[in-house]
């Protein structure tokens, strides 16, 4: 065996050598932006035959008047519309956006290997813009599933990867850093996005946001726009997967997302989150909680705002437990809470 220190003292008589025949000693070292350019081509080839082209149709009517005899006529538009969308399994479920799909009547999927094909809506949440479609047939297709990531896990500054077909340019890919977490933008009911600089479009949407090795960590749902651009300015908003995930799955189990609840109306206040209405006949109610408690840990976790202690609920399934920790009165007490599934908003009796 070679003595380290010898192979040392010949790497040193190399580039020596080099530099006095002028070869330049990096170009027998790897060069770090190629290695990562080809990271990421990998990373994309892994995941590209996962992502979809999702065309609809859907037909409007525009009101005509006939100003001479007062007539009022109904005149239908069919109107084509374009997005894009994930396999998460190979029965054919396609995740994707619930604004890419809604009121379409007619679904259809282009595949990454340009295969076209019909589809059927499964299910749909508008308070999370998240939608289900499915392949009316799989016969003979080799469906790719996404590998799923964890959006805990993901740390503000690493860098990911939106895949998509902005303006009807399918198989675009690009490239960008976790901005930020835990957004809120007053867009929908319950908002938990993930922020990233990668340019994100129309056409891009329920597209997979991706980390470098390929697992999806969110869908892509609405992007930031100044004045009157519709185009990207670097500020791209994302749901995170493991919502997306749990969606999904109450979608295609139920056709709805069956979201767990505790049936209370909250508010910041200094040391946790204050409660301000428990609505009658939910599962707070049943367990305990009453308006003035404040709400200092679900499980354990510290929550400071009412986001902390939705994220900490919907993060489970229907009928679990949820331990909350809650000072009443200057006192810490826990109660265990077992959610139920939220209602309606027009069942609720509270106006918020």
């Amino acid at each position: 065996m070679t003595h380290p220190h010898k192979l040392w003292k010949s790497g040193v008589w190399l580039a020596v050598t080099c530099l006095l025949i002028g070869t330049p000693v990096y170009a027998a070292t790897p060069n770090a932006a190629r290695m990562f350019g080809n990271a990421i081509a990998d990373t994309v080839e892994k995941v590209m035959p996962s992502v979809v082209v999702i065309r609809t149709e859907s037909r409007q009517f525009r009101l005509m008047q006939d100003w001479m005899f007062g007539r009022t006529y109904r005149i239908p538009e069919r109107l084509a519309g374009l997005g894009s969308g994930v396999i998460i399994n190979r029965e054919g479920y396609i995740l994707t956006n619930n604004h890419v799909i809604d009121g379409a009547t007619e679904i259809s999927v282009v595949l990454n290997d340009g295969g076209k094909y019909a589809a059927e809506l499964v299910g749909s949440d508008p308070h999370t813009d998240l939608a289900v479609i499915r392949l009316l047939s799989t016969d003979g297709l080799n469906l790719t599933p996404i590998e799923p990531g964890d959006s805990d896990a993901l740390r503000v500054g690493e860098f990911v990867i939106a895949l998509g077909s902005p303006f009807s340019l399918a198989s675009s890919v690009t490239l960008g850093i976790v901005s930020q977490k835990g957004r809120s933008i007053g867009l929908l009911p319950f908002e938990d996005f993930i922020q990233t600089d990668a340019a994100i479009n129309q056409g891009n949407s329920g597209g997979p946001l991706v980390d470098v090795d390929g697992r999806m960590v969110g869908i892509n749902t609405v992007i930031q726009t100044a004045g009157y651009s519709s185009g990207n300015i670097g500020i791209s908003f994302a749901v995170p997967v493991n919502l997306a995930m749990r969606v999904a799955d109450s979608l295609i189990n139920s056709g709805r997302w069956e979201r767990p609840w505790l049936g209370i109306w909250m508010n910041e206040t200094e040391g946790g989150v204050l409660i301000m209405e428990v609505v009658e006949d939910s599962p707070a109610s049943h367990g305990g909680l009453e308006i003035g408690d404040i709400i200092i840990e679900v499980d354990g976790d510290p929550v400071s705002t009412s986001r902390d202690v939705q994220r900490q609920v919907l993060d489970r399934d229907v009928g679990e437990t949820a331990e909350v920790t809650i000072l009443r009165n200057g006192e810490r007490v826990i109660l265990k809470i077992v959610t139920a599934m939220m209602p309606s908003m027009r069942a609720l009796p509270y106006d918020r």
